[in-house]
């Protein structure tokens, strides 16, 4: 008994002078909050693997839960996928740290002309990630008008095989488009009309979805759906009789940046993470597997033509001119915003 009790004492005495020489000291981590299906999760073994650093994975569904979450949990999240117009907003509200560029020297592969973006002009704040536009995707068997503007969506002929995307900001914004306004007007009367114009509309929706969507169109559950254009190439790929277009009103083209909460625990193991996700071969994996355009030139070079020649993945310009970015919305105008869209909602 003696010499189970030493044995024991002296395990004791053992295991709790490792810690100092770090043989059993808690792993570091970086908590990542991202949208669903954002990521080739092969990436995050590789950056395990090479830095020993562990990533806790998070998904949100819209950029207003994700403003939330990020909010009423401070200290939860250390790297965060948000579209452009939320950058725009969390900075405002002092929710984002400056980014050490001294950890991300692979800044120098995002092409020049997305750095210092209206949403973060002094390009403190975030790093581009993927972008892209929003069109819609449709089913050539069972579409037979020219898929050239967003008229089509209040077509008769396609009642109860229409997709909306289930986003205040994406469906609101192509209604106004389709109006001749702007995505960012803040006129009551404008604003107005595309609310009227998407209850008119509600009759003839089959559904309101996000991530879904992708899914069910492959699936030849409806003709027509507004997407996303990384959703729209995921689906042409799986369904051959599947195209996608951006109207010629004009669209939304943005930006999901990378961005550090300002009450990040893990604040450099996040610059790592960014830095490793700006490396060439690491976007590349992440373009091919998402199908979003990327803003890494470098990566674009690895990939040829299999990018270049693609219109949905990299568009001309011609299209891009005719898109605009989102901007933030007032606080003030916020609450209009919401009551619209409920109105949408809410009719039968």
């Amino acid at each position: 008994m003696k010499k189970i009790v030493s044995l024991t004492a002296a395990l004791v005495l053992i295991l709790s002078m490792l810690p100092l020489n770090g043989a059993f000291a808690a792993q570091e981590v970086v908590n990542v909050y991202n949208w669903y299906d954002y990521m080739d999760e092969t990436v995050f073994d590789m950056f395990e693997e090479e830095t020993g650093i562990h990533v806790n994975k998070m998904y949100f569904t819209t950029n207003e839960d994700m403003m939330v979450q990020v909010r009423v949990s401070p200290g939860a999240y250390d790297l965060v996928f948000p579209s452009d117009y939320c950058v725009e907003r969390m900075i405002s509200e002092n929710m984002l740290a400056e980014i050490n560029f001294d950890n991300v020297p692979n800044l120098v592969n995002i092409d020049p002309n997305l750095i210092n973006p209206d949403y973060d002009p002094e390009n403190k704040y975030s790093v581009p990630f993927m972008w892209g536009t929003v069109g819609i995707l449709y089913n050539t068997k069972l579409v037979d008008d020219p898929v050239d503007s967003w008229s089509i969506l209040w077509n008769d002929k396609y009642a109860d095989s229409i997709f909306m995307l289930d986003s205040i900001r994406d469906t609101m914004g192509v209604t106004l488009k389709y109006l001749g306004y702007s995505m960012n007007t803040r006129d009551l009367v404008e604003l107005k009309a595309a609310t009227d114009k998407l209850i008119e509309q509600k009759p003839i929706v089959k559904a309101y979805y996000v991530d879904e969507t992708k899914d069910k169109m492959v699936a030849g559950e409806a003709a027509l759906a507004v997407v996303y254009s990384g959703d729209a190439l995921y689906s042409m790929e799986l369904n051959e009789d599947l195209d996608y277009a951006v109207p010629m009103e004009g669209s939304n083209v943005w930006i999901d940046p990378m961005v550090i909460p300002a009450t990040a625990k893990n604040k450099e193991n996040a610059e790592k993470l960014i830095n490793f996700l700006c490396r060439p071969d690491i976007a590349q994996m992440n373009c091919e597997y998402i199908w979003y355009s990327s803003p890494n030139a470098a990566a674009i070079e690895l990939m040829g033509e299999d990018y270049t020649e693609n219109p949905t993945i990299n568009p001309p310009q011609d299209v891009i001119d005719r898109c605009e970015f989102f901007h933030d919305i007032p606080d003030n105008f916020l609450t209009i915003y919401n009551s619209f869209w409920s109105q949408v909602k809410n009719a039968r």
